[in-house]
């Protein structure tokens, strides 16, 4: 199932995506007495996180945390550290019963990638909350993006747009501060999980998202790869969804839903 749900503003999709993402959660903790998710970072996850951490109804020491990337070489202390961003957003304040953090900083980035691959490959992840670059990453696999390796967290070069969103978005203060590399999730493990969130609000995204949801499936958009999951739920803004002509067109190719 594909389902992309169009809101009126940021906030309205953090709040919508949060309903679906806490659904799936309980449900599988229902189901399984623990629900294992992927927590994305990133100026598009704000509101969402603000909202899913409001939910006390989920047991949260019965879930099991993975990190989707992280800056090779970037100490957990710099203010652009996506472990600091998980800590003070998610972590610190529902404590999840297990966490796996990416240490970026790793004196060996490989074998990082291996200890986290090895957990990972144990579990079933039931819900992965993602979002889409400007460049059409998804997590930090830049375009081409590697469509084919079945290792789960991968180091990566990142390009010259990605590393300017960064800059953008406020994270450095200059394309030179930005690392040049990064361990991601790869395409094929997100594709593992059973359930995906793909929040993506701003005008700044409009045309990644349209070609996402509406052009070819290729490695050169590599959030594109989505549109192959069997359960995604996709949660745009006005602003976000402005480039799609399925919204203008009404096209019936795939379930809408309205925030």
């Amino acid at each position: 199932m594909r389902q992309v749900n169009y809101c009126l503003d940021k906030t309205e999709v953090g709040y919508a995506a949060a309903q679906q993402a806490a659904h799936l959660l309980k449900e599988a903790i229902a189901q399984k007495g623990i629900a294992t998710f992927v927590a994305a970072t990133g100026a598009s996850q704000f509101e969402f996180l603000d909202f899913l951490t409001q939910r006390r109804d989920i047991d949260w020491s019965r879930t099991v945390m993975f990190h989707l990337d992280e800056y090779l070489g970037l100490p957990e202390t710099h203010p652009a550290s996506f472990r600091k961003y998980l800590q003070e957003r998610l972590i610190n304040k529902v404590h999840p019963g297990r966490v796996y953090l990416i240490q970026g900083d790793a004196p060996d980035p490989w074998s990082e990638c291996r200890r986290l691959g090895a957990l990972i490959s144990r579990v079933e992840v039931d819900v992965a909350f993602v979002g889409i670059g400007e460049n059409g990453h998804l997590a930090f696999n830049d375009p081409p993006a590697d469509f084919t390796t079945a290792d789960p967290y991968i180091v990566v070069e990142l390009d010259e747009k990605c590393r300017n969103q960064q800059v953008k978005e406020g994270w450095f203060s200059s394309l030179e501060e930005v690392p040049k590399k990064a361990i991601s999730m790869s395409i094929r493990q997100i594709m593992r999980a059973k359930n995906i969130i793909c929040i993506v609000p701003e005008a700044r995204k409009a045309e990644a998202v349209a070609r996402a949801l509406e052009g070819p499936i290729s490695p050169e958009c590599p959030a594109s790869i989505l549109r192959r999951h069997r359960s995604v739920y996709y949660y745009l803004d006005q602003e976000s969804a402005s480039l799609l002509t399925s919204e203008r067109n009404a096209a019936k190719s795939e379930s809408y839903g309205i925030c």
